[in-house]
């Protein structure tokens, strides 16, 4: 059954991997056998480490993802650093807080282009690939207002509706091709995205209070779920989202 699991002589492109759930599921999938290119802004230092002491492979791409300017050449130099491409793990995202009826034209794209088009185009391009290498997994990160609505982020939960529906959409043109796109969706976690959240002690304990799991969930809660969508043991999975959410849309 080990063997299902394993991503040995695979390579994993993984979108803001430098820190957060991006670096967790780096870290997951190095652990499982995986060679990992980390693209992003912020220099991925730690990432590096962690990738390099489960004895993989790295590869740094320096890239904006706030707009598909690099999308190409993110795709090419993770090819030429590490000899192919199998995983990509769409996971850069921002997130802006304010009422709906205050909320700016730049928040709102400022989210959108990262969230949800460069996510796209950064799939499209790898699927490109994918397609007449005749196989290759997509995961996206979408989230748990991938199914509710939220409060005072309406760019970020427009963004997140619009990754799940892209996931089934990538997923219905692609699953004939060999090409598995599914989705993870997290629930509360403790990341940059939550500070504030965290540091409103009202705020805080509501959250905690509606999770049946009774705490924030962690980088590291998202590596079982990636490991399973990027493996072989997720081959028959097209168009799923994955709530790792402590219990949340349970409740």
């Amino acid at each position: 059954m080990s063997s299902m699991f394993d991503l040995s002589g695979k390579v994993a492109l993984v979108t803001g991997g430098s820190r957060g759930l991006g670096q967790g599921i780096a870290r997951a999938l190095a652990e499982a056998g995986a060679d990992v290119v980390v693209a992003g802004m912020a220099r991925p230092d730690e990432t590096e480490a962690m990738v390099r002491a489960a004895g993989r492979h790295f590869v740094s791409v320096t890239a904006d993802l706030s707009t598909i300017e690099p999308v190409g050449r993110i795709v090419d130099e993770a090819i030429a650093g590490a000899g192919r491409l199998d995983i990509l793990i769409n996971n850069a995202g921002i997130i802006r807080r304010a009422d709906a009826v205050d909320f700016t034209e730049k928040d709102w794209d400022d989210v959108i282009d990262v969230n949800l088009k460069s996510a796209f185009f950064l799939a499209q391009a790898v699927g490109r690939r994918f397609i007449a290498q005749g196989g290759g997994k997509i995961i996206n990160i979408a989230s748990m207002l991938s199914f509710q609505g939220g409060i005072r982020v309406p760019s970020y939960a427009a963004s997140k509706s619009g990754i799940a529906g892209i996931t089934r959409l990538l997923a219905s043109e692609w699953a004939g091709k060999g090409v598995n796109v599914n989705a993870i969706a997290p629930g509360y976690m403790a990341t940059d995205n939550t500070e504030q959240l965290r540091a409103d002690p009202q705020r805080s304990r509501d959250i905690l209070a509606r999770i049946p799991a009774g705490r924030w969930g962690e980088s590291a809660d998202l590596g079982g779920a990636a490991v399973f969508l990027a493996s072989a043991a997720s081959d028959y999975m097209h168009g799923a989202i994955i709530p790792v959410d402590g219990g949340w849309l349970a409740r």
